[in-house]
Parts: C-alpha cells; structure tokens; sequence
C-alpha cells in the first residue's frame, strides 16, 4: 500500500515538472495553481517574474473552514477565488494543475472561477 502510494505522488510530480516547463505566470498574467489533498483545498495566484503570492484561497481559512474537499466545495473555493481576483482586477490567469488530472475537484475549482468571470 505504502509503495502504491509513494508511486502515484512521484508520477504526479513528475507531471508537475513537465506542465511547469511550459507554463509561467506574468503580472498581466499571473498563474493560478491549484492543491488539493484528502482533507483540504488551496488555489493561489502567483507571478513567477517576481514569485510573489498576489491571491490565496483555501478550505483553512476561517470563513470557509466547513468546506469539504468534494467538487462542491472546490467549485465554492473557486467562485470565492474569481471574486478575490476580480477585486485585485485580475481578469486573466495562467491554469496550473500542479500536476492532478483535470477531473472533479480540480475541473470543479476551475469551473467555480469561471463563473466569476476569470478567464484561462
């Protein structure tokens, strides 16, 4: 069991680093890079030309401590994503998927910032 799962993390992060080739975030631009783990779901915006954090969400903070990591909740994290965005007049993002398959939760968090009206 402990063997499958160190396998499934190496060949995650191995997309990781193939995806992160192609992909960086500009300050028009900025990238958009998305965590979950059984328990718990982060996006934060970055711009990697200075590698700061511009705008972070996650299931930790106070207001959204009862979110669940199940695509409903990542699609709320990602509505509440769009609008932090909006508020910083962040309009266009860089989608990184830090290497999870685009299904369920991580298509849900997406889905959720398009609906606010962030465009990737």
């Amino acid at each position: 069991m402990l063997k499958k799962m160190i396998e499934r993390d190496r060949k995650r992060l191995k997309r990781k680093v193939h995806i992160r080739k192609r992909i960086s975030g500009t300050a028009e631009r900025p990238r958009m890079s998305v965590f979950r783990s059984n328990r718990r779901l982060s996006i934060q915006v970055i711009d990697d030309t200075t590698g700061h954090t511009l705008v972070s969400a996650s299931t930790l903070e106070k207001e959204l401590r009862g979110t669940k990591a199940t695509v409903e909740g990542a699609a709320q994290l990602g509505e509440i994503m769009g609008k932090r965005l909006l508020e910083k007049d962040i309009r266009e993002v860089v989608f990184d998927r830090n290497g999870y398959l685009y299904h369920g939760v991580v298509k849900a968090m997406a889905d959720g910032a398009r609906k606010a009206g962030i465009q990737f």
